[in-house]
Formats: C-alpha cells, sequence, structure tokens
C-alpha cells in the first residue's frame, strides 16, 4: 500500500535527518539527504545553496501554485538534554532527537505528501515543495532568499509542529536596541545621572506600556525586554546601558506602525529597529484550505510563534505534526503516530482543494 511506503520513507528519512547536525546556516549534510531522498525517488529536484525544491510532474504555468515548506535546520541543542540529541531512539512510541518535532517531523509528512500527488495529471493547483534552511535564525539564505528562485507562489502551506490544527494567523517580530544615556563617572562620588539607575524609569515603561489594537485570532502585541548589558568594572558609573526589546506583532499593526510608536515614545536615548521584514502573517477564514481543513474536523488557532510565514507575502496556513511546546526543549521528541496522521490529514485536506 502506498500510503504505508511513504510512512516508512518518511520517519527513515526523519531518523537520518536526526542523526546529521544541521545547525542553522549550516545545513550541508542534511541538504544532501533530502537531495539523495529526491534521486531516490526519481524525482528532479533543484538546490539553491542549502535550499533543496522541486516543483510537481505536471506544472502549469497558467494555474495557481500551492507552496509546500518546512524546514531542516535546527537550534543548537540545550544542557539539559539527557539522551543523545543526535541519535534517532524510538521509545514508546516517542521518536527523540534534536530537530524531530522542530520541524523535522513536518518536513518529512510534507514531502510526503508531496510525493502523494507529484504524478497526478489535471490538479487545480501546481505544487513547489521547499525543504529550507536558516529559519531558526532568519538568515538571509532562508526561504526569504528562495522567492525570487521558485515559480511564484499564490498560497502557502508552512509545516511547523502545531497538532495539526490550522494557525490561521501569526505574530511578527520586531527586535530593538535601545540606550539609555547618563553621565560616567567614578563610583566614589556622587552621580545624580547614573544611566543604570536611569533604567529603572524606562524598564517600567515597557513593562506596563499597552498597545491599543487588539486582534481577534492572535490578542495584543507583547512587548519584552530581554536584554540589557552595562558597566565594565566595579568601580565606574557607565556612560549607558543597552536594552534589547523583543515585540512580537499581531496583524492589527504593520512593522512600522510598531516602530513608529515606539521611537515616538519609548523614553530612551535611542531605539531602532533590526529589521521590518518579518510581518503578522494570516489567512482569510473563507480561503479554501482554512475550509477544508475545518471541513475534516481540524479546530483554527491564532500562533504566537514565528516562523518562515513571515517572509511570505501571500495567504499562509501554518500546520504540522507536533506539539510547539516540545520545540527548543531538552530530550525534544515527536510520536511517529503523528507522522502517519499528519501525512493522512495533508493528503486529506489537499484531496478538497487541489484534486
Amino acid at each position: 500500500m502506498i500510503q504505508e511506503r511513504l510512512i516508512t520513507n518518511a520517519i527513515t528519512l526523519l531518523k537520518n535527518l536526526i542523526e546529521t547536525p544541521s545547525f542553522s546556516s549550516q545545513e550541508e549534510k542534511t541538504a544532501t539527504l533530502i537531495e539523495n531522498w529526491f534521486k531516490q525517488q526519481n524525482i528532479p529536484f533543484n538546490r539553491t545553496i542549502n535550499n533543496v525544491w522541486a516543483t510537481n510532474a505536471y506544472f502549469d504555468d497558467t494555474k495557481p501554485t500551492l507552496l509546500l515548506n518546512s524546514h531542516h535546520d535546527t537550534v543548537k541543542p540545550n544542557n539539559a538534554y539527557t539522551k543523545d540529541p543526535f541519535k534517532a531512539v524510538v521509545e514508546n512510541g516517542k521518536l527523540f532527537g534534536l530537530g524531530s518535532n522542530d520541524a523535522g517531523g513536518c518536513l518529512v509528512s510534507l514531502l510526503a505528501t508531496f510525493i502523494r500527488f507529484y504524478n497526478e495529471k489535471h490538479l487545480k493547483y501546481n505544487l513547489v515543495f521547499v525543504a529550507s534552511a536558516e529559519e531558526e535564525s532568519s538568515g538571509k539564505n532562508g526561504l526569504n532568499s528562495m522567492l525570487n528562485v521558485i515559480p511564484k507562489v499564490d498560497v502557502a502551506i508552512v509545516g511547523e509542529p502545531t497538532l495539526m490544527n490550522l494557525a490561521v494567523a501569526e505574530k511578527g517580530l520586531v527586535v530593538f536596541d535601545a540606550i539609555v544615556k547618563g553621565t560616567p563617572s567614578h563610583a566614589a562620588h556622587t552621580n545624580a545621572d547614573n544611566a543604570i539607575y536611569n533604567t529603572i524609569n524606562v524598564l517600567k515603561w515597557f513593562k506596563d506600556f499597552q498597545f491599543k489594537k487588539s486582534s481577534e485570532t492572535l490578542g495584543n502585541v507583547k512587548m519584552t525586554v530581554t536584554q540589557i548589558n552595562a558597566g565594565k568594572q566595579h568601580n565606574a558609573v557607565p556612560d549607558e546601558v543597552k536594552l534589547v526589546i523583543d515585540v512580537r506583532v499581531n496583524d492589527a499593526y504593520t512593522n512600522q506602525e510598531i516602530t513608529e510608536l515606539l521611537v515616538n515614545n519609548a523614553p530612551c536615548d535611542s531605539i531602532v529597529p533590526r529589521s521590518l521584514r518579518l510581518n503578522s502573517s494570516a489567512i482569510p477564514i473563507n480561503h479554501e484550505l482554512v475550509q477544508a481543513g475545518l471541513a475534516i474536523g481540524r479546530t483554527t488557532y491564532g500562533s504566537p510563534t514565528l516562523s518562515d510565514q513571515a517572509v511570505l507575502s501571500c495567504p499562509s496556513l501554518k500546520l504540522g505534526p507536533g506539539d510547539s511546546t516540545r520545540s527548543h526543549s531538552a530530550d525534544e521528541f515527536i510520536y511517529i503516530n503523528e507522522i502517519e496522521e499528519g501525512i493522512q490529514i495533508y493528503v486529506d485536506l489537499l484531496k478538497k482543494v487541489i484534486v
């Protein structure tokens, strides 16, 4: 039965990916694994740096194109691991290993789905599959670099662990670097303009500030001070304190609007965004992909976490096997039956849309 063969091949590939380190921007070897997988399936493919991509056999320029995307890079394992993060071990139905949940299970499930429809004629949509690099670091050579390489995309499914429910919106991200200034001095002397003390009220402002516009799917904008740095020696008051502020943006604001609000209101001496390109994303509830998902019993929600959706300008749906709460955790795992279910749900959903 082809479905069983697809599942077996997908799980084998995932085990190989787990056992091949692929830190963000260092994905050469996992890209080669995916290349070899396409070769074994006798499917033509392309590789652009560490992004591997392919189109369906009967690609037709007159039809809209559906992107199937997930990433094969990982973060580095944390120190709390009790298992070897680079050894694929199955225990009690769980497949352990770094990248198993985020987002290896999604990647191989989407790849199996792509194979399932690869040779079908008369599809309503073209399919383009991209195994992307540098998602975890939002790097310059990830999916964003592929949008002028692959055919124009009209809608996308981005594979991230969602328990196979429909993430119909996703928060964007703007990271700010801020500076609070003061007067440098010797610690033994009185100083009414200590930059570190000046930061107390600034931190309180960031803690208490409320963005007025909320979102039905994504809730409120969330702003968090995540880093603070000042001083070089115990007896010297520094001239400035550096802050890093992480802002998760809902779909009621653009990243530019968030920047203007903070530049005009934050009580810092300077506040500068690192990038404005990681926007919030969404797909209309009435889109046929969402309606197909609802028809097969899936539920919708808004996702607080960032993915490659942020670089897409077309409607996109985040959907995949696994649980987001396991991502970047110690002893990361995905259930084998989540992969089996994931492939089946992907196939059932696409049957309603592209066949």
